[in-house]
């Protein structure tokens, strides 16, 4: 039984069960709208935590397959409530896992990876009292190169893996991605308004494409006092425009 666990409505059809110690931020919406994935794809989301990123892209036209790798058990039995609670277990596949090391995943066969990693690199800040936070926050279990090596071993040929980071970590993770075969194409920034400077970055990388990389316009969070337009639209409030 979790303790001190609830379910936090995404849809109708969809809710995400969180506890302390396993939640989900703003940074998931983004990373999760970044991806764009499509009906036919197949998606892994490294680290998953309470597995938002994957419920989040469950959402409205969900891809064929996603699975859900996670290294900490009660991080993956919420999850698993998650899945049961909003009927999809013919769409995502949790896999209780170390991430260097993932069963049930053939080599080169995915087409999207995504991953929300740690923000702070080993033996850097003030760690947290719990030890979930400490392995969300830090890289104490995984780096930002484990994580571009799995991706590597899982995604096909032109496969895409997305990214969310902080600014300062953006060369770290360029140098991993190019490490690992994957060249980062596509980069946008997020700040809270549009005259603040960004406090996270979304990058995606293809596994074995020619380098070419497309910063677009910077994601404004505010528009004022409210959320922006596009942002509204990430969070699911408002419709795209045609």
């Amino acid at each position: 039984m979790l303790l001190n666990s609830r379910f936090e409505k995404l849809t109708d059809a969809i809710s995400v069960c969180v506890t302390p110690e396993h939640r989900f931020g703003t940074d998931a919406f983004l990373l999760a709208a970044f991806a764009a994935v499509r009906r036919k794809d197949v998606v892994c989301d490294l680290g998953t935590g309470c597995g938002i990123i994957p419920l989040l892209l469950s959402r409205k036209e969900p891809p064929k397959k996603i699975y859900a790798v996670e290294i900490q058990e009660q991080a993956v039995c919420q999850l698993q409530k998650s899945i049961t609670f909003s009927h999809l277990e013919g769409t995502i596949v949790p896999i209780h896992a170390d991430l260097k090391k993932i069963p049930g995943i053939m080599p080169g066969t995915l087409d999207v990876v995504t991953c929300n990693p740690p923000y702070k690199a080993g033996g850097a800040g003030i760690l947290s009292e719990l030890t979930a936070e400490q392995i969300a926050r830090h890289e104490i279990l995984c780096t930002i190169d484990d994580v571009c090596s799995a991706a590597a071993r899982l995604l096909k040929f032109g496969g895409k893996l997305c990214i969310c980071q902080r600014p300062e970590r953006l060369a770290d993770v360029i140098a991993a991605m190019r490490t690992a075969g994957i060249e980062p194409k596509r980069l946008r920034f997020v700040a809270k308004t549009p005259q603040d400077a960004p406090w996270l970055f979304l990058i995606e990388g293809k596994k074995g494409s020619k380098p070419f990389l497309q910063v677009e316009p910077t994601l404004a969070v505010y528009d004022g006092e409210n959320f922006s337009e596009e942002m509204g639209q990430i969070y699911g409030w408002g419709q795209p425009k045609g």
